[in-house]
């Protein structure tokens, strides 16, 4: 296959002829790659860019028993490490380039305590990146808005400067009012027109719940395809009913859900994708104060989640790898995503012989690029040959 790239777009893809010698388009600077496998850029739906330790020494892990007490303990540890915000993020950005991931969704904190400077931060590294890497950015309100003071005027601050979405996190669980976190979110993202993404950790009957309260507001205020709910560990607690009724109610509304494949609770991604529900993958918490873990590698995510949701059969893997690219592009609305021409040239190339195998193998990237421009490195052995 020879495919011709322009202008930063994806030209013609043709039939590779190999009694020409070379390529068809003898104008154009050539590399092959006989054998590997072309994707369109890899996607990371959610991560913490101003939470990694990347970047910097290694930090190890302190335990801590409940989600606030772990916010506080993040605090402190993150005032400790020595190394900024913009340092750490460039590092872990700098990381998902090479493995050929051409778009992120981050959340950032933003707290009574920081307010918006780690938003300031990331918006030099967006801007920084912005010929590599596509950034959006999640106004995360990590202690709470309710229960934190000022946080919602700092909210609407943030999607005044730039932020992209806004976010949420437990209206049950950590603020104790679902009404009251639910009222602001989704009168700011109305306000601002953006787009609503909200950490659910919140289990059982009381998790289940909010995402229908999330449907009903999503639905009422007509935002289809602009909200997500991240986590969602309520959908992997309950029972088939349940399930059945909350999954009708997502996909009827719009809303889609992110896993990063976890060790409990995983929501039970067949139902959802038969109730229409769209599937999306992200790293989350990328060696830092929440989890030691992490490579950054959306093909080993997809692995994980595989493994996680027991995804077999060929047709399985591939399921597994659109929740890293198709599915994952759509909920961040990245428009003229794919293989076809016309698309974006936002490319990977991988040392696999087809989608199945670099799902199970996640093996090597052989070429990256973005925007039409080679942005990850051609390893010399012997399968990339510049000519």
């Amino acid at each position: 296959m020879d495919v011709l790239l322009r202008d930063g777009r994806i030209a013609s893809i043709d039939e590779h002829r190999p009694d020409t010698g070379k390529s068809a388009h003898r104008e154009a600077t050539s590399i092959q790659l006989d054998g590997a496998l072309l994707l369109p850029a890899l996607v990371d739906g959610h991560c913490h860019l101003d939470k990694t330790f990347f970047g910097a020494p290694w930090q190890p892990h302190r335990a801590a028993g409940s989600i606030r007490q772990r916010t506080v303990e993040e605090r402190a540890l993150r005032n400790e490490v020595g190394v900024s915000v913009a340092q750490r993020a460039t590092a872990l950005a700098n990381r998902m380039v090479s493995l050929g991931t051409g778009h992120i969704r981050s959340h950032v904190d933003i707290d009574p305590v920081g307010k918006l400077d780690g938003l300031h931060a990331l918006f030099e590294v967006r801007d920084a990146f912005r010929d590599r890497l596509g950034i959006q950015l999640v106004a995360f309100p990590q202690s709470g808005i309710v229960t934190a003071k000022g946080v919602a005027d700092l909210l609407d601050a943030a999607l005044s400067e730039g932020a992209d979405l806004i976010g949420g996190l437990d209206p049950a669980g950590f603020d104790g009012d679902v009404d009251g976190q639910l009222d602001i979110v989704f009168g700011l993202a109305d306000r601002h027109g953006s787009g609503i993404d909200i950490h659910l950790h919140d289990g059982g009957e009381v998790g289940t719940q909010q995402l229908r309260a999330i449907a009903e507001r999503t639905k009422a205020l007509g935002l289809s395809g602009k909200v997500a709910v991240s986590h969602a560990y309520a959908l992997g607690q309950i029972d088939e009913h349940e399930l059945a009724r909350t999954a009708a109610a997502l996909g009827a509304a719009g809303v889609a859900i992110m896993t990063n494949g976890p060790n409990r609770s995983m929501p039970p991604l067949r139902a959802l994708r038969e109730h229409g529900v769209r599937v999306f993958a992200g790293s989350d918490n990328i060696r830092d104060a929440w989890w030691p873990y992490g490579t950054a590698d959306m093909l080993e995510r997809a692995t994980i989640i595989g493994l996680q949701a027991e995804l077999m059969s060929d047709d399985d893997l591939k399921y597994a790898s659109s929740l890293i690219t198709d599915s994952a592009a759509e909920v961040l609305g990245i428009t003229d995503y794919g293989l076809h021409p016309g698309c974006r040239a936002d490319l990977v190339v991988i040392a696999a012989g087809s989608v199945p195998e670099a799902v199970a193998a996640h093996p090597e990237r052989l070429l990256v690029v973005h925007d039409g421009r080679v942005v990850g490195p051609v390893p010399g052995d012997g399968r990339a040959r510049w000519g």
